[in-house]
């Protein structure tokens, strides 16, 4: 077998969530293995902004193009601009998603100690809070795959979704993003098994910790910039001694979309700097 990225080049590739940390590290790693990126996002700007930085370097590469990952009839506008532009779709990568303060608890445990304030643990979660994270995370993929993976039946695509190092073990405070999460692992495994004989390859990736615009404010404090308690626990827990760059996802997706992985579906890969393996001990 030929080790090389070719089987990339000129695939068309959907990126929702495209003009985020990860999705911008994404579309550029895409654009030099010669893929073509439409750069999806609910913030037009910023997918137009993230698209004319990558043409900047591999002109006519990459579009920006406006959808909501909730809204099915956005997605089906967005995949006939697509289509204008780019022409059929060969792969969708799931990258929109993320927390919120609204859906986070105050408190990492319910104590003896502070039972005269739940409000600050579950019992005062807001619920729309939870129900915006959940959705973000979990409809937020199943939709954009219903529009865009509709079109590789029998063709031939591939899907990836982004899952996290939440999908193992979940974290303290942020219960509708780690079940988001874990829903997002077992729907990439019964997808997978669905599209097995119309020839689309269904695959995640977990990343461990990256700073990203929504995790920013648990990790980091927001007047000193340096790490929060909570950012010094998962250093220390990250064999590694750091978090991820969002480059180091670049090699795990190109793996996963190329030629060299064609037997693999079903599969969820952590890049997480040995978190999952370590047992803090």
């Amino acid at each position: 077998m030929k080790i090389s990225n070719e089987s990339i080049k000129d695939k068309v590739c959907v990126i929702t969530g495209g003009g985020g940390v990860i999705g911008k590290s994404f579309s550029a790693g895409l654009a030099e293995a010669g893929a073509k990126i439409a750069i999806v996002d609910y913030n037009k700007a910023n997918g137009d902004a993230a698209a004319a930085k990558i043409n900047e370097r591999f002109p006519a590469s990459a579009i920006g193009v406006y959808a909501n990952v909730l809204d099915k009839n956005s997605l089906i506008e967005a995949k006939k601009h697509i289509h204008d532009q780019f022409g059929k779709i060969d792969v969708l990568i799931n990258g929109a998603g993320g927390n919120a303060p609204t859906a986070t608890t105050q408190l990492e445990f319910l104590s003896n100690d502070n039972l005269n304030d739940l409000s600050k643990g579950f019992f005062g979660l807001d619920l729309e809070g939870f129900r915006s994270v959940f959705d973000l995370n979990f409809l937020g993929t199943v939709l954009p795959t219903m529009v865009f993976a509709e079109e590789m039946a029998g063709r031939g695509g591939v899907v990836i979704n982004i899952s996290s190092m939440n999908s193992y073990r979940p974290l303290t405070k942020i219960p509708a993003y780690s079940a988001a999460k874990a829903s997002i692992n077992n729907l990439t495994e019964w997808l997978a098994v669905h599209f097995a004989k119309v020839n689309i390859r269904v695959n995640a990736i977990a990343p461990g910790f990256f700073l990203t615009d929504q995790n920013r404010f648990l990790l980091t404090d927001k007047e000193t910039g340096k790490l929060t308690a909570r950012g010094e626990r998962i250093i220390s827990n990250t064999p590694m001694g750091r978090f991820g760059e969002p480059d180091e996802l670049i090699g795990t997706l190109l793996y996963l979309i190329s030629d060299l992985s064609k037997f693999v579906t079903g599969v969820v890969i952590p890049v997480d700097g040995g978190f999952n393996a370590y047992s803090g001990v």
